[in-house]
């Protein structure tokens, strides 16, 4: 399983004309910028610029990818069992702090939009699985399912190249939106509520470029 990583580091003791940075200063700056850096980008190999996607006309959807996964019980997972039905599908991962952040919004939509025909999905893309990814939804009271993905599923996403990436799929099981990183809560919400009530949503907020990879999505 691919787990794409926040930041790096290079050791070593860096000259800088007559001052001398040691490894413990310049750890501190790569840090700092690598904390400022995962809050806005999301976890990422690859970068290069893109926005959050806004929800695309009926006539340039593709039909999401099915999958059979398990979730916490042991119960079998299909997306499919979810046509007729809106669905947050978000790929994610307990070490991902971006994910952190939109998780929370994710529990309030559920808890919201569940009797409008909403459901939120989780993917963990943990290498550890359970072990980590059980605690983790106990200590938050995740209200919504979440299974542990693989390379296949994250490959009929396009590689899930960053963490995290969410998908907004319409009634008929099509991809309707695709968010790549940290994204605004009002660009989920306004994605919800036009997919879920058939209408134009108020104006999304375009938001800033983000130094994430692209993702392409293959239809079946």
């Amino acid at each position: 399983m691919v787990r794409p990583a926040c930041a790096g580091t290079n050791p070593g003791i860096i000259n800088v004309g007559q001052d001398i940075v040691t490894l413990a200063r310049f750890s501190i700056a790569v840090a700092t910028a690598a904390l400022a850096g995962a809050l806005f980008q999301g976890c990422s190999n690859a970068p290069s610029q893109v926005r959050a996607a806004s929800v695309k006309p009926d006539g340039e959807r593709h039909e999401a990818p099915d999958f059979t996964l398990k979730d916490s019980e042991g119960k079998t997972v299909r997306l499919s069992d979810y046509k007729g039905k809106v669905v947050l599908l978000d790929f994610w991962a307990t070490w991902c702090g971006p994910c952190r952040i939109e998780i929370p919004w994710f529990m309030e939509m559920q808890r919201k939009n569940r009797d409008k025909g909403f459901e939120v999905l989780g993917v963990s893309m943990d290498d550890e699985g359970w072990d980590v990814v059980r605690p983790f939804l106990k200590d938050l009271s995740v209200n919504y399912r979440v299974m542990i993905g693989n390379d296949s599923t994250a490959q009929e996403y396009g590689g899930v190249d960053s963490l995290p990436t969410t998908f907004l799929i319409d009634r008929d099981g099509k991809i309707a939106a695709v968010h790549v990183g940290l994204a605004s809560k009002k660009d989920f919400e306004d994605g919800v509520e036009e997919l879920i009530h058939g209408k134009q949503a108020s104006p999304k907020t375009v938001g800033m470029l983000l130094d994430l990879p692209s993702l392409s999505v293959r239809a079946r």
